[in-house]
């Protein structure tokens, strides 16, 4: 496993860390012991970073993450605060409100104080509302959190966030079909030794390779129910790109997988190319699918050729339809 160091957190952790969105929900039916199999599957190869939500599952992923930390006390768990809000606005993010979703964190995880804290995709608003990140302040002076950062949609958001001096990580979509990110935000996360989570990282399980015209999903899985926006942001589902345009992407990516590499490990393996990432954070439900993505950093870097046949195909499929929107 590679390690990387996540920011002025000082934290050493896995290059491909766990995203613990599809345990708690949303992803289709899902079975706790199979769940907690897959985090000590992720554990026994080396990840030892978490991310989480309060959302997820209403607590159901934190409290599988507070009973594998009883096991393995040298994990770090991040988790999020904010989308708990109906109606999810920018005067939500109060003092009373971030304290008391911090209060339930605490409890949910089973523990005194919380890794690392981030701010779930706010409005935008929020990022220029200093009063918000002093509150944040007081909950690392009060003990209550180590370290927080910002979860956003928009690379907007992620400029104005990393200008609060106490942000230390942002969690943003960077994929294969979101490129984005790496135009302006990495230099200047960098710059400020951002430590950067790159999340949706196979694009909602498109860049697995394993979907079709025929893929059906359950009524509860946001592939089904929140194509175009009806539920939260469409950029959280398949990066926003219309379902059939990105298979026939991928459908030429699989043409450029290397040797030994499922299209899986090559859409994880390419996010670890940019080194202003300090890791991915693909999901697993099960065993299987956590033995194939967490041993992705042992793999071969790939080769200019290969990085620039991706980028043509962004180019030519996906860039009108994503880059400018978030």
């Amino acid at each position: 496993m590679e390690y990387r160091t996540l920011g002025r957190t000082g934290w050493d952790v896995a290059a491909t860390s766990f995203g613990a969105w599809a345990i708690g929900g949303t992803w289709g039916p899902v079975k706790d012991a199979e769940s907690l199999a897959a985090l000590h599957k992720a554990v026994e190869m080396g990840v030892n970073f978490f991310d989480t939500a309060d959302v997820y599952g209403d607590g159901r992923s934190e409290r599988l993450l507070g009973q594998l930390r009883k096991d393995h006390p040298e994990i770090k768990i991040a988790t999020k605060i904010g989308r708990r809000l109906d109606p999810h606005i920018a005067d939500g993010y109060n003092r009373e409100n971030l304290t008391a979703f911090t209060e339930r964190n605490l409890r949910n995880l089973d523990t005194d104080c919380l890794d690392l804290v981030q701010l779930h995709c706010p409005p935008t608003e929020v990022f220029y509302r200093p009063e918000v990140f002093g509150v944040m302040d007081d909950l690392v002076a009060a003990g209550k959190i180590k370290h927080y950062g910002i979860s956003v949609e928009k690379v907007e958001e992620a400029l104005k966030g990393i200008e609060y001096p106490n942000v230390k990580t942002v969690q943003i979509i960077f994929n294969m079909f979101r490129q984005r990110p790496a135009d302006l935000f990495f230099a200047q996360a960098k710059a400020k030794n951002i430590g950067i989570l790159a999340r949706v990282p196979l694009s909602s399980g498109m860049l697995t390779g394993k979907l079709s015209l025929n893929s059906e999903f359950d009524a509860d899985d946001h592939r089904k129910f929140n194509r175009h926006g009806e539920a939260f942001d469409k950029g959280e589902t398949f990066s926003g790109v219309d379902y059939a345009t990105g298979l026939a992407a991928v459908e030429e990516l699989k043409q450029a997988v290397p040797d030994g590499m499922s299209l899986t490990q090559f859409a994880l393996r390419w996010i670890l190319m940019f080194d202003a990432v300090t890791c991915a954070i693909p999901g697993a439900k099960r065993v299987d699918q956590a033995a194939e993505n967490f041993s992705v950093s042992d793999l071969p870097v790939l080769s200019d050729e290969t990085m620039v046949t991706v980028k043509a195909i962004y180019d030519s499929r996906i860039r009108e339809l994503v880059h400018h929107y978030w």
